[in-house]
């Protein structure tokens, strides 16, 4: 069977995704800044939510630029 992320990814698909440190993605977990899902101990990430939610930081950054 072939091996595929799909839709959910890992803590360590998301930091390689990202290109961040995992360290930065648990602190954006915990403190409700990242779309995200406990399941037991482990961190999962929806990645449409990811794409979504970088789509927005994306627009408030283009936003801030543009009044200086």
């Amino acid at each position: 069977m072939k091996k595929s992320t799909g839709d959910v990814l890992t803590i360590d698909e998301l930091a390689i995704y990202l290109k961040i440190p995992k360290s930065t993605l648990y602190k954006l977990a915990r403190e409700g800044k990242i779309p995200s899902h406990k399941i037991g101990r482990r961190w999962r990430f929806q990645k449409r939510s990811i794409e979504r939610w970088l789509g927005r930081a994306g627009e408030a950054n283009s936003g801030a630029r543009g009044n200086r």
